[in-house]
């Protein structure tokens, strides 16, 4: 099989684009997962406005767009390494799940992060958190019809929730102790 120059590969992008923006004009748009999943996207935040503990705001929000970055990236390259699949989109550009990578993700991680502010009471909400969205809400999901696991299972997603929760705040910790010792 000859190598694809940059210019094909330009050329099955735009026409993958297409093709991506058809199907979800046709299949995903206005049915009952597309608005599943703006009510996913939008909820969170409201919930998590009303209740956010606004004296520790920007340590909160900072856990939160590290978290929002990082499970985009995650997402993004499980996509793209077809770890799985979304079925259901919200918008039609982007294969990862955006509500997830933009609310759910980042509005738990922020509230546990609120509410569990020693290691250990943090660690075991990041454990249940992980348990319940690995075993509980992505299987939910699969059956709803928006997600599809390709080469994957969810001990692998168990496991990153959990890394994911203990890295981003091990990041923010360590900044704002550097930020508190600089000044």
């Amino acid at each position: 099989m000859p190598i694809a120059t940059n210019d094909q590969i330009a050329e099955l992008e735009t026409q993958l684009t297409h093709i991506k923006i058809e199907h979800w004009l046709n299949d995903d748009l206005f049915t009952p997962q597309w608005w599943l999943l703006l009510v996913i996207l939008v909820m969170p935040w409201i919930i998590w406005w009303k209740y956010v503990d606004r004296t520790r705001l920007l340590q909160i929000t900072l856990l939160g767009m590290f978290t929002l970055i990082l499970s985009s990236y995650l997402d993004a390259m499980g996509s793209e390494l077809a770890l799985w699949q979304y079925n259901k989109m919200l918008v039609p550009l982007w294969s990862r799940l955006i509500s997830v990578d933009f609310s759910i993700m980042p509005v738990t991680y922020m509230f546990i992060f609120q509410y569990f502010r020693a290691w250990r009471t943090f660690a075991v909400a990041s454990i249940v958190m992980a348990l319940l969205y690995s075993f509980l809400a992505e299987p939910l999901v699969a059956w709803l019809g928006i997600y599809q696991l390709n080469s994957w299972n969810h001990w692998y997603s168990f496991l990153i929730y959990i890394l994911l929760a203990f890295s981003v705040r091990l990041l923010v910790e360590k900044l704002l102790a550097r930020r508190i010792s600089q000044g």
